[in-house]
């Protein structure tokens, strides 16, 4: 199955995004208006999806958790996208993070 992925740099910095990370991940950084469903959730949780016009993207720290994420969810008839690199390509291309703590995301 091929995944369908998006670029940040294509991704609006204010968009509504799923984050499958764990939640120690999320406190240290996030992109902002992103709803949170670590992965090993996402099956129980699946009322708990942003609503979307077009695809959902999916976002994780690299993609390999959000490809899986994706994969998934189009199993079950929701239209998803991967978020190519993740949080840390969000970061690294300057983009806004959220946090609960003192420490910046690191990527």
């Amino acid at each position: 199955m091929s995944i369908p992925a998006i670029s940040v740099g294509d991704l609006a910095d204010d968009a509504v995004v799923l984050d499958v990370r764990e939640p120690g991940e999320w406190a240290a950084g996030r992109v902002p208006n992103a709803v949170h469903v670590p992965l090993g959730e996402l099956p129980a949780r699946l009322a708990d999806l942003p609503r979307s016009e077009g695809p959902l993207p999916v976002i994780c720290r690299s993609g390999g958790r959000s490809a899986q994420a994706v994969a998934f969810l189009l199993a079950r008839g929701v239209d998803a996208v991967n978020v190519e690199g993740g949080t840390q390509a969000w970061a690294q291309a300057g983009k806004p993070l959220d946090s609960d703590g003192p420490e910046p995301y690191v990527v």
